[in-house]
């Protein structure tokens, strides 16, 4: 049997980094085995839909190179693939569950329900407490059809049976046993004819073929009732596997990483940012970080799986021929964004000078920067050793696109005196003349001239530096004064010496 895997998200507002990762777990099992992997949208509650997250969904999917093969946005021959497009075949199903004796139609409302909330310590409807409620087992299915079709509200709610052990072989943590009696009578259908999200996961995987649910640990609860109604329908055979992995931790302490940390620690937990209505609901992605998408999904990949050994970087390639969900823990991985970092500094190094020019180039077009490929592809090769994120290229290397903003001053204390006006002067005319411009030959011509001077390489060359990049930190003096060119580099030694004339 081919296997079928799904990423199902729910489009109320940005997908959290733990969805990609749900999401790659799924694309790379498919993958592996020669599978399908297709993308469902489960926005059965309306009330919390958010405009817009649908596409963040797919266009984060893209972005990470976890395209699906079908699903909403890819096409299918499963589809609907938005489950509010299925509405009429969860009512379907949901009355056929009351006909099969597994569920039944209650008339309580909401604020009935509440009362009963209110009057007793941890009420639910339950077996214990059905025969007390208003619904078809107390009424009767005829006076039940009769309020139905005089309109009153009502929903479907499954009937849990006490007294039987119901046990999943869950592929991550073995075998795992709920007792019947301790479940609750979940809502089916809703007052407004919606499904909730355990009927239409059902119904969905079923009919889509779906053989193996991959999905996070908050979801594992939620399985028993699943199987009941997998057995409710007398689907038992074509039951996926289970699978539930662990949770993503905060990088610090324990707890689960939420979206908010991303403020609170200073890291993205988006792969894309988001635009939300207030500044507390926008938060920023990887992507505009500047993060690969491979490093990120290089990351993912280890926050909970491994394959063995210490090798850290894969391609996704090699990530689908070493994936297997018995290589998942069971124990929650800790976010470590100090390695995320590493990733990306390791994926900017290993790529051609041509990629990073292309992807240096909008950040230099944003700040009205040289967008010349050739020059970037230069900036490229000196700076791929000393950034961590794409825009530092502009950022920590602005000193390649403008004029030098700031001086280490206290490098200048140190090494400066007035007696070196006559060095730096001649330096001037030296680098608007001098032929071959090649970092090579200028960095032995220049020792020669120190030498010839009376000085040593230490009393010059970090003031050299100063005046071309404004710090001790950067690529090789030489290596950038050929970048910067001969005009340019002249022209930043007479600003140095203007500004500490002035």
């Amino acid at each position: 049997m081919t296997p079928r895997l799904r990423f199902a998200p729910s489009p109320t507002g940005a997908l959290h980094i733990g969805g990609v990762r749900t999401a790659l777990y799924n694309y790379l099992f498919a993958r592996k085995h020669n599978g399908v992997f297709l993308l469902r949208i489960e926005d059965t509650d309306q009330g919390r839909y958010v405009p817009g997250a649908e596409d963040y969904i797919i266009e984060s999917l893209k972005w990470a190179g976890i395209v699906p093969d079908e699903g909403v946005g890819f096409g299918g021959n499963e589809g609907p693939y938005r489950q509010s497009d299925r509405k009429e075949i969860y009512h379907k199903f949901a009355h056929e569950l009351v006909e099969r004796g597994h569920a039944y139609y209650a008339f309580d409302t909401p604020d009935e329900l509440e009362q009963r909330r209110q009057a007793e310590d941890n009420f639910t409807c339950n077996h214990l407490t059905r025969g007390t409620l208003t619904n078809s087992l107390t009424l009767g299915m005829d006076d039940a059809r009769s309020w139905i079709e005089e309109g009153r509200p009502y929903v479907v709610r499954l009937k849990v049976e006490p007294g039987r052990e119901i046990k999943i072989n869950d592929l991550v943590r073995g075998e795992v046993t709920f007792q019947s009696g301790e479940l609750d009578d979940k809502v089916l259908l809703k007052a407004d004819g919606m499904p909730t999200y355990h009927l239409a996961n059902v119904v969905d995987d079923h009919l889509m073929r779906i053989t193996h649910v991959i999905r996070g640990e908050e979801w594992l609860p939620s399985t028993a009732h699943h199987v009941l109604l997998y057995e409710g329908f007398g689907w038992s055979d074509t039951m996926p596997v289970f699978s539930h992995l662990p949770l993503i931790l905060k990088p610090v302490g324990s707890g689960k990483l939420s979206k908010r940390d991303g403020a609170k620690f200073g890291m993205p937990v988006f792969p894309l940012s988001w635009k939300g209505e207030t500044s507390e609901d926008s938060f920023e992605g990887f992507r505009e970080a500047g993060f690969l998408p491979e490093a990120m999904i290089n990351f993912l990949a280890l926050l909970g799986w491994h394959p063995g050994g210490d090798r850290e970087l894969f391609t996704l390639d090699e990530l689908i021929s070493e994936f297997s969900i018995e290589h998942i823990g069971k124990s929650g991985a800790r976010f470590d964004f100090e390695k995320a970092k590493w990733f990306n500094q390791k994926y900017i190094q290993s790529l051609p000078t041509d990629v990073l020019a292309s992807l240096i180039l909008p950040h230099a077009e944003k700040k009205g920067y040289n967008t010349d490929m050739a020059y970037l592809g230069q900036v490229a090769s000196l700076m791929r050793e000393r950034v961590t994120f794409i825009p530092d290229f502009v950022e920590a290397g602005y000193y390649f696109f403008e004029p030098v903003k700031s001086y280490d001053q206290e490098t200048i204390a140190k090494k400066w005196n007035e007696n070196l006006i006559p060095f730096f002067n001649n330096l001037t005319e030296f680098f608007s003349n001098f032929e071959p411009f090649e970092a090579s030959q200028l960095e032995e011509q220049v020792k020669g001239l120190i030498q010839t001077a009376g000085y040593k390489p230490g009393d010059i060359l970090p003031l050299l530096r100063i005046a071309f990049v404004g710090t001790m930190k950067g690529p090789a003096v030489f290596d950038t004064v050929v970048a910067l060119g001969r005009e340019e580099s002249a022209a930043r030694i007479r600003r140095f010496l203007e500004h500490i004339s002035s």
